[in-house]
C-alpha cells in the first residue's frame, strides 16, 4: 500500500512536520482511517489535531459536554416513548381512526430530522444544528399537550421529533470531535442518558396519568382526561431548560475536526488553543505546522476534480454526493458504512418492537398476574427503565479495558444476552418474573444500542460523519415506522414480537463480529 502520507514535493513547507515526517508515529498511534487510501493532507492534519486533543486531555469542558450532549441522548428516547405512552389516553379523547398515528409521525420526524440535520451539520457545520435541534423540539413538545384533536397531535409529535431527532445525529458526533483518545469510551457511557430519559418519561407517566386520566374510554372529555396533556407539558418544559442550558453552559465553538475537513488551519488552532488556555492545559498545535501538511482536498482534486468535503457548489444535490461518496472512499470504508447501515436498519425493526409498545406488553402480563392497575403498571414502566440506564455504563466499562473484541466484542455479547433474554420471557409465570425479566432485556439491550451508537461515528470519516450518522438512524427510524405497520396488523400482546425481536439480535451479532474497523486502541478520524 502507499505511503497515505505522502503529499506532493511543491506542498511540502517544513521537512520537520511533513507528512512523511509524521507517518511513523501516526501509524504507531493509530489514527483510524490513517491507512486508507484518503486525502493524505486531511490525514495528517488529522493527526496532528488528535496529538492536540490529547495533549489537552479531558477537561471541565468534556465534562460539559457529556452532560448536555447526553441530555440530547434522553430527550430522543424520552420523546419516542412520550408519544407511546399517552396515545391511549388521547385516543380516549380524540377517538382516532388510526390508533398507531403517533407512532408514525414521531418516526417519520424523527427520519426527516436525522438527515436533514446530518447533512447540514456537515455542510454549514456542528454548531448551528447542535444549538437550535434541541430548542426546536422543547418548543412543539410543550404545544403538543395543548392539541385540539387527534391531527394537530400528530403534527406537533412530528414537528418536536425533528428536532430530536437531528439533535441525535449532533450529540455524539460533537462530543467525539472534542474528546482525548484515552477517553472515547465515554462515548459509549454517553448512552446512559438514554435510559435517563426513558425514566424521566416513565416517571412524569406515573405522576399524572393514573391521577388525570378518564376511567370511561366511551366518556372520555378532555376536562377529566388532562394526564396525558401534563406529560407533554412536563417532559416539553425540561428540554426547554435543557436546551438554555446548552447556549449559555457550552457556548459551543465549531468542532476543530469539521474545520480541518474545511481547511481552516488558523481556526483549528484558536479552538484548540482556547481550550487549553482557559484549563491552563498545554498544546503545542500551531499553524505552521497545519500548513506544512499541504493543502486539504489538493489530492482529491487531482484525482476527481473536486474537493475533499464539499462539492463546487455546496449548497446543491451534487453536495450530497459528495458526503455519500466520502462514505465509500475505500472498499474497507464502504463495507464499514454498510455494516453500520444494515445494523441500525435491524435494531430499528427490533427496538421499537420491544420497546415502544412495552406498554402494552407489562399491562397485559400485569392484568394475568394479578397487577392491572394502573399504579402498578407505570411504577413497573419505570422500574424497568432505570435498569436501563445501566446497561450503557458496563458497556463503557468494556470498551475502555478493551475487554473482549473491544467495541466489537461488546455489541455480540449484548446482543447474544439479550436474545437469550427475550427466548427466556416467553417462560415467565409470575408478576415478579415478568417484571425481573423485562429488567434484564431493557439492560442488556442497552449494552448492544449504547455502543452501536457510540462505534458508528467513531468509524465514518469526520468530514462525512454527519451525513453517515444522519443516514444511519434515518434507516433506524425507517424501521421505527414499519413496525408501527406491524403492530397494527398484528397483535403485540403475544409473543411473536418477541421471538422476532429475539432472531433479529442473533444477525446483530454476527454483523458485529464481522465489522472491518475497531477502534479500541485507534483514534477517530
Amino acid at each position: 500500500m502507499a505511503n497515505p502520507y505522502h503529499v506532493p514535493d511543491q506542498e511540502k513547507k517544513a521537512p520537520l512536520h511533513s507528512p512523511d515526517a509524521e507517518s511513523e508515529i501516526s501509524y504507531d498511534k493509530g489514527d483510524l482511517l490513517s491507512l486508507e487510501s484518503t486525502d493524505p493532507a486531511l490525514n495528517a492534519k488529522m493527526h496532528l489535531v488528535n496529538d492536540a486533543i490529547d495533549e489537552i486531555g479531558f477537561t471541565p469542558y468534556h465534562a460539559k459536554l457529556f452532560c448536555l450532549n447526553g441530555f440530547g441522548y434522553a430527550t430522543d428516547s424520552l420523546l419516542l416513548l412520550v408519544q407511546s405512552i399517552i396515545a391511549t389516553n388521547a385516543g380516549n379523547e380524540f377517538h382516532p381512526s388510526f390508533k398507531r398515528g403517533l407512532t408514525v409521525a414521531v418516526y417519520v420526524g424523527m427520519l426527516v430530522g436525522a438527515i436533514f440535520w446530518g447533512l447540514s451539520a456537515d455542510i454549514i457545520g456542528r454548531r448551528f444544528a447542535f444549538n437550535t435541534s434541541l430548542l426546536i423540539s422543547s418548543i412543539f413538545a410543550i404545544v403538543a399537550g395543548a392539541s385540539p384533536n387527534w391531527i394537530v397531535l400528530g403534527l406537533f409529535t412530528c414537528l418536536s421529533a425533528f428536532g430530536s431527532g437531528g439533535n441525535l445525529v449532533l450529540d455524539t458526533a460533537v462530543f467525539l470531535e472534542f474528546l482525548p483518545s484515552k477517553r472515547q469510551w465515554l462515548l459509549t457511557l454517553m448512552a446512559a442518558w438514554w435510559g435517563v430519559g426513558q425514566l424521566i418519561a416513565g416517571l412524569f407517566a406515573w405522576a399524572f396519568l393514573p391521577n388525570y386520566s378518564c376511567k370511561d374510554p366511551n366518556n372520555c372529555p378532555r376536562s377529566s382526561n388532562m394526564g396525558w396533556r401534563y406529560v407533554w407539558f412536563a417532559n416539553g418544559a425540561l428540554v426547554l431548560v435543557m436546551s438554555i442550558l446548552r447556549l449559555t453552559v457550552i457556548r459551543l465553538r465549531e468542532t476543530p475536526k469539521f474545520l480541518v475537513g474545511e481547511g481552516e488551519d488558523e481556526k483549528v488552532v484558536e479552538v484548540l488553543q482556547s481550550i487549553a488556555q482557559k484549563y491552563n492545559r498545554p498544546c503545542s498545535l500551531t499553524l505552521e505546522k497545519l500548513t506544512a501538511c499541504g493543502v486539504t482536498g489538493a489530492w482529491n482534486q487531482e484525482r476527481r476534480g473536486s474537493v475533499s468535503a464539499h462539492a463546487k457548489k455546496r449548497y446543491s444535490p451534487s453536495e450530497v454526493l459528495v458526503h455519500l461518496r466520502g462514505l465509500f472512499e475505500t472498499k474497507k470504508i464502504g463495507l464499514s458504512t454498510s455494516l453500520i447501515w444494515l445494523s441500525w436498519l435491524l435494531i430499528g425493526l427490533a427496538y421499537p418492537l420491544y420497546n415502544v409498545f412495552l406498554p402494552s406488553y407489562l399491562a397485559t402480563r400485569g392484568a394475568q398476574f394479578g397487577a392491572d392497575s394502573d399504579f402498578i403498571t407505570w411504577r413497573n414502566y419505570a422500574i424497568v427503565n432505570t435498569a436501563g440506564i445501566f446497561g450503557p455504563v458496563l458497556a463503557g466499562g468494556m470498551c475502555a479495558s478493551g475487554w473482549f473484541w473491544g467495541r466489537r466484542g461488546t455489541m455480540v455479547i449484548g446482543a447474544l444476552v439479550t436474545m437469550i433474554f427475550f427466548f427466556c420471557y416467553t417462560q415467565v409465570r409470575s408478576e415478579s418474573q415478568n417484571l425481573g425479566f423485562n429488567c434484564a432485556i431493557s439492560f442488556c439491550l442497552n449494552i448492544y444500542y449504547g455502543t452501536l451508537y457510540a462505534y458508528s461515528p467513531e468509524v465514518l470519516p469526520s468530514a462525512h460523519r454527519g451525513t453517515g450518522n444522519g443516514i444511519s438512524i434515518g434507516l433506524n427510524r425507517v424501521m421505527g415506522i414499519l413496525s408501527a405497520v406491524i403492530a397494527t396488523v398484528a397483535d403485540t400482546n403475544t409473543p411473536v414480537p418477541i421471538y422476532i425481536c429475539a432472531a433479529l439480535y442473533i444477525v446483530m451479532a454476527i454483523v458485529a463480529a464481522i465489522f472491518p474497523f475497531e477502534p479500541y486502541g485507534s483514534r477517530s478520524s
